[in-house]
């Protein structure tokens, strides 16, 4: 499914019109957005949890060339489904 399906489904489940349901798709996406960046977590009962986890620096290997490679720290966002979503 993609953004405009889901929009036309939000739509139809609601009875909202399609451009209101996009504004609330993207008032929801734009939320949940700027709170993870803000290193909160966003938790939505029975659907799951959005967060933020920090991967540490690490060695790697560049698969071409054999050589060894410094991998830096870095920040991901991470979504863990809740319990009625997993059970699918």
């Amino acid at each position: 499914m993609n953004k405009t399906e889901l929009i036309n489904a939000i739509a139809e489940k609601s009875g909202l019109s399609k451009v209101d349901s996009k504004k609330a798709l993207e008032a929801f996406i734009e939320s949940v957005a700027e709170e993870v960046k803000g290193g909160g977590k966003v938790a939505l009962v029975g659907f799951g949890t959005f967060s933020v986890t920090e991967k540490a620096a690490r060695k790697g290997i560049n698969p071409r060339t054999k050589a060894v490679i410094d991998i830096p720290a870095k920040k991901v966002v991470k979504f863990k489904a809740g319990a009625e979503l997993s059970a699918l």
